[in-house]
Parts: C-alpha cells; sequence; structure tokens
C-alpha cells in the first residue's frame, strides 16, 4: 500500500465517526455481507458513512493493510477498527455494538 492511499483512508476513518468499508452502496450492496453490515447499522439508527471499494481499487487492497483483515466490509467507529459482518453480528446479537455506539456517543441518524 503506498503512502498516499495509507494517508486517504486515515483521513476517511479520522473524519468519520462511523465508517464503513463495503463492496456497492447502502442502497445497492455488492455482496451478502456488505448488505447485513448495512442491516445492522440501520438497525441501531445510528449516522454513518461507507465506502464503496469496489470504485476504487487501492482502497480496496489498501483497506486490508490498513487493518491487517483481510475481509471487507470493515467497520470502523470513532477511528478504532471493529471488525467485519460476522463480528457486527455477534456484537449486535449481544447487545454489545449498541452499547459500543452509546459509550463512543456516536449520533444517532437524522
Amino acid at each position: 500500500m503506498t503512502d498516499a492511499v495509507h494517508q486517504r483512508i486515515a483521513e476517511i476513518v479520522g473524519a468519520n465517526d462511523v465508517v464503513l468499508f463495503m463492496k456497492g452502496t447502502p442502497l445497492f450492496p455488492q455482496c451478502g455481507f456488505s448488505s447485513r453490515a448495512i442491516a445492522i447499522l440501520e438497525h441501531l439508527g445510528v449516522a454513518y458513512e461507507t465506502v464503496d471499494v469496489l470504485q476504487d481499487q487501492a482502497v480496496r487492497q489498501g483497506i486490508k493493510a490498513f487493518s491487517d483483515w483481510p475481509t471487507i466490509p470493515q467497520l470502523y467507529v470513532k477511528g478504532e477498527f471493529i471488525g467485519g459482518s460476522d463480528i457486527m453480528m455477534e456484537m449486535y446479537e449481544a447487545g454489545e455494538l449498541h452499547q459500543l455506539m452509546t459509550d463512543q456517543g456516536v449520533a444517532a441518524a437524522s
């Protein structure tokens, strides 16, 4: 990963309380895991941003190195890597993801 790609990813993660790097868009997810991740965020009712990794091959590969996590989607909350859709689902079902959002002061979706 180039320094420029690393810097761009770091800026995206730092500029948004909740950001999901995913395949596709919230309205048209391009894989089941991204669709599940969006559904979880929608159920939580939090404000979030997304990055469609299919639109930028450098970001698609770079995000894997940035987080040292091999799969997409990837969720970041207040700059911290949380995990992919399986981890999101486990945390959501246990109430931990809602608690994390509350503890971090993440704004509700408007």
